[in-house]
């Protein structure tokens, strides 16, 4: 009898805690989901039957009339999504000293070696390398990196010249992550990745084990979610890892810890390693008069390593997801492709028929067409800030208690009628005309201080692909092609298409 009375006492403490939580939007005033005990509100996301964007989105669009609903998201974690975009510019500009956080760390005491990048690390970490690195993305910067941009798409433009003249499709997708892969191999280590041409280019299989995850990468994952605590070392990259520091290592070793001239991203961070301890102002530490303190850290190996890692995960698939995409919505808009055409064909004759930075710059159309793109198909579908002190959300009347986080459903707010007339039309010409909007209703990027700082390098690398295809080709459904794909529901932050996007190519005759 006694066995069985602690045992219902500790199956009810452990309810307790499993739900302790779930109180907190009923009590703020905020409509809400129902949660689930020990997932909350994103069972189905756990379970692979949903993505955490299809998440976000399906509850931006469950109460049309409020200007946020509540979630409960990874297990007990009060989350906030919004739908007002005053709330939007609040959470990621105005208050942005409350709101640095992404809060993409469940426990800041156990932050794995690889994630102590710019996109995940907040606090001093996140404000000493973004001061640090801003300098190695500007315009001269960029420019000298183009060279090895122009390579790249040459070869891409043989690979599909080669299945153009098969007749046969070809996965879209692939294509451009094998170009992104190859941009990211020369523009980030100074290396031939030559995945293009090769089937079994180990660049190329370590771009799919960061987004296709196996089944014991899985199990961490939700473990992790479900109870940070318990298992908060776990390690979720642990085999990349390995292959980054071995490769980053060796190359640092083959250029004696100096910059070589080569102005790819190894050889910017070393130069920011010359510059010697990153210094600035605390944002999470003042003393007894208010005044920040001032914070200091070394850009060590580990920190190297780091950031080359998220330069090859972020632009990977971002850039590749972005441009696939793009391609995928010319081919079933074949009047606007013409366009497109036209505007790389008028700029490329002014250049000797030659891809190079300022051509580029000219091509006004084809970015357009790219930031059409990417309006309907966001590559991050959502963006997420976390509360680091108790701030006021006046449009809602509440106060947000520190470790609350809010998300931002860009897919749900790009693709609202409200902000984008038709927002199901791919219409280009949407980024021709002068509005006066918000500003905040197309933000891909992000917005504010924590913007992405590869924004223009991302864009840059995008178009002269997407430029050298447009130049050579013309781009079709295949037989297979879906005209709105479904989303891979396994695809974390960034967004996955499920089963690729095969297109015919076609040699275009001139």
């Amino acid at each position: 009898m006694i066995t069985v009375i602690v045992a219902v006492i500790v199956i009810y403490a452990v309810y307790l805690f499993g739900t302790s939580t779930y109180n907190y939007w009923l009590n703020k005033g905020i409509k809400h989901y129902k949660p689930i005990p020990f997932f909350g509100s994103n069972f189905r996301v756990v379970s692979g039957k949903m993505s955490i964007t299809e998440m976000f989105t399906e509850a931006y669009w469950k109460y049309p009339n409020e200007k946020a609903v509540g979630l409960y998201f990874e297990g007990q974690r009060p989350v906030l999504v919004v739908r007002d975009l005053e709330i939007v510019k609040r959470v990621l500009v105005t208050d942005f000293a409350n709101f640095y956080s992404r809060g993409l760390n469940i426990r800041k005491d156990a932050i794995e070696p690889m994630v102590k990048n710019l996109f995940f690390v907040d606090g001093d970490l996140w404000k000493l390398l973004r001061q640090r690195m801003t300098p190695a993305f500007t315009s001269g910067k960029l420019k000298a990196m183009f060279p090895l941009i122009v390579e790249r798409a040459e070869k891409l433009q043989s690979r599909a010249l080669s299945a153009a003249a098969a007749n046969k499709p070809i996965d879209a997708r692939d294509l451009m992550a094998r170009y992104t892969t190859d941009f990211i191999g020369a523009c980030g280590f100074g290396l031939d990745a030559d995945s293009l041409n090769d089937e079994d280019s180990a660049f190329r299989k370590l771009g799919a084990k960061i987004f296709k995850p196996d089944f014991a990468t899985i199990v961490k994952m939700v473990l992790k979610t479900v109870l940070p605590d318990l298992f908060k070392h776990l390690k979720i990259l642990g085999k990349v890892e390995v292959e980054i520091n071995a490769l980053v290592h060796e190359i640092l070793t083959q250029r004696n810890y100096e910059p070589s001239g080569r102005n790819d991203f190894i050889d910017l961070l070393l130069e920011c390693r010359k510059k010697g301890l990153m210094v600035g102002e605390s944002i999470e530490k003042r003393n007894a008069e208010g005044i920040p303190e001032k914070v200091s850290m070394e850009l060590d190996e580990a920190l190297i390593a780091a950031q080359v890692f998220v330069f090859f995960a972020a632009g990977f698939e971002t850039s590749s997801s972005a441009t696939s995409y793009t391609l995928h919505q010319l081919a079933f808009n074949p009047e606007v492709q013409k366009k497109v055409q036209d505007d790389v064909d008028r700029v490329l004759i002014k250049y000797n028929n030659k891809l190079c930075y300022d051509a580029i710059k000219e091509m006004t159309y084809l970015e357009c067409a790219f930031k059409e793109g990417m309006r309907i198909f966001p590559s991050l579908g959502f963006l997420l800030r976390e509360c680091t002190a108790k701030s006021e959300i006046p449009e809602l009347g509440i106060f947000l208690d520190e470790g609350i986080r809010v998300a931002i459903p860009l897919q749900a707010i790009q693709t609202d009628p409200q902000y984008f007339d038709n927002p199901k039309e791919y219409r280009p010409e949407r980024f021709m005309e002068d509005t006066n909007g918000n500003k905040f209703e197309y933000i891909p990027f992000g917005a504010g201080p924590r913007t992405c700082i590869g924004e223009r390098l991302g864009l840059m690398q995008s178009l002269a692909g997407l430029a050298a295809v447009m130049a050579r080709f013309t781009v079709k459904p295949a037989p297979t092609t879906q005209r709105w794909p479904a989303v891979d529901p396994r695809g974390g932050i960034v967004q996955v298409v499920k089963d690729g996007l095969p297109l015919m190519f076609e040699e275009r005759v001139k």
